[in-house]
């Protein structure tokens, strides 16, 4: 007999004894196992959007990484839980021309010219304003999750969340609505799904919208990370930038010290680029 077979059985035998002992129904424990698979929350993390690399150099030799951020475009990391990055609510660089042949879907300001990202002037902002420009938004984003899905990836990342709180032809409703199909698309994929910044929406973006766990950005600098761990536990990678934490007068020393900061929190460089590059900067608390 398959032993790891047996083991198996045994494993759900036991969920559903404790289930029933505890009162909860058949449905609950075929939730619970269904429920994605979230990221560890000890071991080596690492952020690669500008250069996929698979291991990292401590100062004491090559070590693996554990939980690794990657590109759409870029492999998932073999023995690593890998999540894959999606700009949900803006074009990415290099886009343009495909968008634009979609202009309905892309956001207009009241004058009626379309609205770039002044961060980010290669990027156009997405309309998720009618049920029927979310559909089309889905159409092309959710066939990029399920192409995360397939390449194996275990979770998926979608940015811009808050695009509704900086331009103020989102409707903010709108924008959750178009949220919750991505993490509806995801689920359905078999991936976990991770809030991306927009720390004033967690409590939303984890008790309705129904994201699994988060990534921020700079929560050490802007004292906003007791938002997420605060809704998702040790369930939270979180990225530090040089240049940030210099505007602040902060160290990233100061952000490791803070006590609501994620376990696996990073110092990157703001171009994220691979390993070896003279503008590398890695470091880990």
């Amino acid at each position: 007999m398959n032993r790891a077979i047996t083991a198996a059985q045994a494993v759900l035998a036991a969920a559903v004894l404790t289930a029933c002992a505890s009162g909860q129904t058949s449905d609950a424990v075929a939730a619970q196992a269904d429920a994605p698979a979230l990221p560890p929350i000890s071991g080596v993390f690492d952020y690669q959007l500008g250069g996929a690399y698979d291991e990292l150099d401590l100062g004491d030799g090559p070590v693996p990484i554990d939980v690794v951020v990657r590109d759409a475009t870029a492999e998932p990391l073999a023995d690593a839980y890998s999540v894959c990055y999606v700009n949900g609510f803006q074009t990415q660089p290099g886009d343009a021309d495909f968008w634009l042949e979609r202009e309905e879907l892309l956001l207009h300001d009241a004058s009626g010219q379309l609205v770039v990202d002044p961060e980010w002037d290669d990027e156009y902002v997405l309309d998720p304003g009618t049920p029927e420009q979310r559909d089309g938004i889905l159409n092309v984003l959710g066939a990029v999750i399920d192409g995360c899905a397939d390449d194996g990836f275990d979770a998926v990342e979608i940015d811009n969340l808050d695009t509704w709180t900086r331009f103020v032809e989102i409707d903010e409703g709108a924008a959750r609505a178009l949220a919750g199909a991505y993490v509806e698309r995801a689920h359905d994929a078999g991936m976990a799904i991770a809030q991306k910044n927009a720390a004033e929406i967690t409590q939303v973006a984890h008790d309705e919208l129904g994201f699994d766990f988060a990534i921020t950005e700079e929560c050490g600098v802007w004292s906003e990370c007791g938002a997420y761990t605060g809704a998702y536990g040790d369930h939270v990678l979180q990225i530090e930038y040089p240049e940030a934490l210099a505007e602040e007068g902060m160290s990233f020393d100061d952000v490791c010290a803070l006590t609501d900061r994620a376990p696996l929190t990073i110092l990157r460089d703001l171009g994220l680029v691979a390993a070896g590059s003279a503008e590398y900067v890695y470091r880990a608390c």
